[in-house]
């Protein structure tokens, strides 16, 4: 996200958080296992550096305690790990959706009971989505503002009827949030959350919690295939990288994941040449982006914005600044999506200082009337200040002084605060998504829900982005994306709004993250998936 606005604020959280759940402090087995101990060949140890804010799947929206809730709760579905690719979990196949896009009837798995032994059915799957709208937890919205009824309409049927068609809407249901969880230890109600509580239908059931440790025990009457391990031994060093990474080093853990700083991802990165350890490494669904202000001078001529992007030197920002632990990225929408296209590799290519001064000389910028652009970015974000300051020398030994880079800092909730008040020039900031579809990182930057193309965007995600971009085209053809369940179609149109973006340029992509975990030389089955959740149940001791 783009470090959150607004409601989105949230996930801003999910750059730095793994962790997992708690289920009180009380041991919830006949045999509670110490999780500060790694004795047990059959239990695998993580290291992470945070702990989860609450375990309630209705007020989550952190990866700490979304990473938990994905491994002991279940939704109706779910993706193929390591992809972006939605598979039913819960349900037993993908929904019947009607002609008009409104109504979904979702057929439920039989034969599935709760950890504390509740039955499930469509009534607890019903209950479990109104629960997540009606309580007004942090993710309420994601289903509150698409879904109009949620109800049970057979004992293993489902039926959602929303509010306007949305062919992403699958992927909302694949939010770990969206979990089903037991009627008989939540209630409905707004502020009612159990956040030392998780009681689902997952592989793994909740054993302990600590405020440095948390356990997962397998579940002995899961429903499906059971875990290639005994149960997880989470240890959390809060806050202190240098902890997890000497634990690592010592073999304290046996995988160490979210968060280590640049540094120890490098060092640790260096010691796979001497196999002292696997290193598992994924690409991210996290993609920073440059976004420039239309309303203002001199990003108002679109060849200004167009020179911008030619100059983008993405190899040297990720080798400089990101000690190459970044992937480049042409487009908003990251790599691990099918519908990806580098569009703004194809237009301008890398570093193409030709084609940036030809454009600033169309815009009537040189060297003696430069085009000055202050870019902003929230002072606690050591890479954006590198970043802005790459961005500044680059401009001044490539273009000649023909554009002159100002970087400028503020602190973060004055940074958030104002971009969508239109203050900034320019601005550097970074988007997790809200769930996995490409949707998601075109709407949000985008879409425009009140303005003209000669106002520009007065109300909605463009002007809430710090772009005021408006365009009455790209506003239609969102629509037409959210209406269509064709998957090539929806595709093509993808590829229009990609196109559009790289000749408009209201925001310059340039890299996503690059996602890892170490794992002792002793351990298989580590995945990260797209999402950043770690699928516990694949890992084992060889």
């Amino acid at each position: 996200m783009f470090a959150k606005f607004g409601k989105y604020i949230g996930l801003c959280l999910l750059c730095i958080a793994l962790t997992v759940g708690c289920n009180g402090n009380q041991p919830q087995t006949d045999n509670p296992t110490n999780p500060n101990t790694t004795t047990d060949n059959n239990r695998i140890s993580l290291g992470t550096t945070l702990k989860p804010r609450t375990l309630d799947p209705a007020d989550n929206y952190e990866l700490a305690g979304l990473n938990i809730i994905y491994n002991v709760g279940e939704s109706l579905y779910t993706y193929k790990l390591g992809t972006t690719e939605i598979e039913p979990l819960l349900a037993t196949e993908m929904p019947n959706i009607s002609e008009d896009g409104l109504t979904y009837i979702i057929p439920v798995r039989q034969g599935v009971t709760f950890q504390d032994g509740t039955p499930f059915n469509a009534e607890a799957m019903a209950f479990s989505l109104n629960r997540f709208m009606t309580n007004g937890g942090k993710p309420a919205f994601l289903l509150g503002d698409v879904v109009n009824t949620v109800a049970a309409t057979g004992e293993y049927e489902l039926t959602i009827t929303l509010k306007q068609p949305f062919s992403a809407f699958p992927a909302l249901l694949a939010f770990p949030g969206t979990c089903a969880v037991s009627p008989q230890a939540y209630k409905i109600g707004a502020g009612e959350f159990n956040p030392n509580t998780l009681i689902s239908t997952g592989k793994y059931k909740l054993a302990q919690f600590g405020s440095d440790a948390i356990a997962l025990d397998a579940n002995e009457n899961y429903w499906g295939d059971k875990p290639a391990n005994e149960g997880i031994n989470m240890q959390i060093y809060a806050g202190n990288s240098a902890n997890l990474y000497n634990s690592f080093l010592t073999g304290a853990v046996d995988v160490a994941y979210q968060s280590l700083d640049p540094n120890q991802i490098k060092s640790l990165l260096d010691g796979e040449e001497d196999n002292k350890w696997q290193i598992i490494e994924a690409s991210g669904t996290n993609v920073s982006f440059l976004s420039l202000n239309l309303q203002q001078e001199p990003l108002n001529k679109p060849e200004v914005r167009q020179a911008i992007a030619a100059l983008m030197d993405r190899a040297l920002i990720n080798q400089r600044v990101l000690q190459g632990q970044g992937e480049a990225v042409y487009s908003l929408i990251p790599t691990t999506f099918d519908v990806y296209q580098p569009t703004f590799q194809t237009v301008y290519g890398d570093a193409n200082t030709a084609k940036a001064k030809e454009l600033l000389t169309q815009a009537g910028y040189s060297a003696s009337n430069p085009a000055v652009i202050e870019i902003w970015y929230p002072s606690g974000s050591i890479t954006r200040g590198i970043v802005a300051e790459t961005l500044k020398a680059l401009a001044e030994q490539k273009l000649e002084g023909m554009i002159q880079f100002i970087p400028s800092s503020v602190e973060s909730a004055s940074f958030f605060g104002n971009i969508g008040k239109g203050i900034y020039q320019a601005a550097l900031a970074d988007w997790y998504p809200d769930f996995l579809d490409a949707d998601n990182y075109i709407q949000p930057f985008i879409g425009c829900s009140k303005g003209s193309e000669t106002t520009g965007c007065e109300e909605g995600a463009a002007q809430s982005r710090g772009s005021f971009y408006y365009s009455n085209q790209v506003n239609e053809l969102i629509e037409q994306q959210r209406q269509e369940t064709e998957p090539e179609t929806r595709k093509a149109i993808f590829s229009q709004l990609q196109e559009t973006l790289a000749e408009d340029v209201p925001y310059i992509p340039l890299w996503q993250t690059k996602e890892y975990a170490f794992a002792q030389n002793n351990v298989a089955g580590v995945t990260i998936n797209p999402s950043q959740n770690i699928p516990f149940w694949t890992i084992n001791k060889q």
